[in-house]
């Protein structure tokens, strides 16, 4: 392929991926976040500087698996999770938006959630698992996701029951609803099946958008 036809094609590329990538926040309305809104999740023995850090805009979370609840009471996995807390909501259409890294290593790993569901506790589950980003455990939605920043816009139409997930602009998935009456967003790292011994995500521009 001579020097030319090399220029053509990365042009091409490039026009391809600007009529693809959309602006998922187009319609909605950007609502206001300060740090009343980060209810930071965390086992519940050990203070959040050990699992959470803060720094120029960065949340770092991790955990290890061999870690407690967030709670004496609760039987779930270890967490180090970022619960928005302010803008629960039960009908409308709502949207997350953040700039996510995962490490090379975080395996078995929620990295984003959106909280309610009946009979399941969730509507939204993101998780990596081996470098891959997934709905709950299938299907794969990104490869190769460790180690760079990438743009991950999740929306939920509750009363459409529809929930779409972009990443860097472009629709990765489609689907409905999973019940439930009061719903809200979570990023961090939530333990799952299959789970590394130490799970990390990082997080900056964390929006929260409405529908006009």
């Amino acid at each position: 392929m001579n020097f030319q036809l090399l220029v053509s094609f990365c042009l091409i590329l490039l026009l391809v991926d600007h009529i693809v990538a959309v602006d998922p926040t187009a319609g909605f309305t950007s609502l206001p976040l300060d740090e009343s809104n980060f209810d930071i999740q965390r086992p519940y023995n050990v203070p959040a500087d050990q699992r959470y850090s803060y720094v120029n805009g960065v949340h770092k979370m991790w955990v290890y698996k061999t870690d407690k609840p967030h709670s004496p009471d609760s039987h779930t996995n270890p967490r180090t999770e970022i619960r928005i807390q302010g803008y629960d909501f039960s009908s409308g259409v709502w949207q997350f938006e953040a700039q996510g890294y995962v490490p090379k290593g975080t395996s078995g790993a929620c990295i984003m959630q959106i909280f309610g569901g009946s009979p399941h506790a969730t509507t939204l589950m993101l998780r990596t698992y081996k470098g891959s980003l997934s709905y709950y455990r299938n299907p794969t939605l990104v490869h190769n996701i460790y180690s760079r920043w990438f743009r991950l816009n999740a929306i939920y139409d509750v009363d459409a029951n529809k929930v779409q997930v972009y990443i860097n602009g472009d629709l990765k998935f489609e689907t409905t609803g999973r019940g439930g009456d009061s719903h809200f967003f979570k990023c961090g790292v939530y333990a799952q099946d299959d789970d590394s011994d130490y799970l990390e995500s990082r997080w900056k521009n964390i929006k929260i958008f409405k529908k006009n």
